[in-house]
């Protein structure tokens, strides 16, 4: 599929916000799919009748499977900067999950370390420091129940691989779909309930505070919980 100006939730001269759908590939990967980035590539080409294409700079990235918010760079001085404003930790995230157990808590704080397994692709979580292992930390709260399940926002403090995923399944509520961290039984379509919902930073250029928010997905079930927003 290509990127369309439906897709877009935000652009001006060095910036690029586009609401991803569940199932893209944020960057070329080994299985050949066109991914976001070639498809916003092309997208800009053809806007601004560039033949030459256009450059598009990836800053930070979503898992397969994951829907949602996720900014590029038009720029090489966009680029650099916004990848400056995640290193220092200066971009507040928020994600939502849906999940089929109800946490502990109505709200809490998640700190663990996390262990990368490459040879499976899954992150591992501990309650202790581990060896090569890095420090992983979340706020969660319960927003809703709709239908039994349960709607929760994130706000990851850290940006570690599959950080949301495996914290949440160590809490014992693994994201609805996501069999790689202990849901039951996978989605059909190969996506998890989980979405990049805002993206809240201040401009690198203009020095203006930004929030770029992405609207729930529509595929039969993720649009049913905007009551709850």
């Amino acid at each position: 599929m290509d990127i369309s100006d439906n897709d877009v939730l935000f652009e001006d001269n060095h910036l690029i916000a586009i609401n991803k759908r569940a199932g893209d590939i944020v960057q070329v990967d080994p299985s050949g799919d066109r991914s976001v980035e070639e498809m916003v590539a092309a997208y800009l080409a053809h806007k601004y009748n560039k033949p030459n294409s256009a450059f598009v700079g990836v800053i930070h990235r979503l898992d397969r499977p994951v829907s949602g918010m996720l900014l590029l760079a038009k720029t090489s001085k966009g680029l650099d900067r916004m990848n400056r404003l995640f290193h220092d930790r200066k971009v507040q995230k928020t994600y939502l999950a849906v999940v089929k157990d109800r946490p502990p808590q109505s709200s809490g704080k998640l700190q663990n370390w996390l262990l990368r397994d490459r040879k499976k692709m899954i992150t591992k979580a501990y309650d202790r420091e581990v060896k090569n292992g890095s420090f992983a930390e979340l706020d969660y709260e319960v927003i809703g129940q709709l239908n039994g399940y349960y709607l929760l926002k994130i706000k990851p403090l850290t940006g570690r691989t599959h950080q949301i995923r495996s914290q949440l399944s160590y809490m014992g509520c693994p994201i609805v779909g996501d069999n790689k961290y202990g849901y039951p039984r996978g989605s059909m379509r190969r996506t998890i309930c989980l979405h990049s919902r805002a993206l809240e930073f201040e401009h690198p250029i203009k020095n203006e505070k930004m929030k770029i928010e992405a609207p729930l997905p529509v595929d039969g079930f993720w649009e049913k919980f905007n009551v709850l927003l």
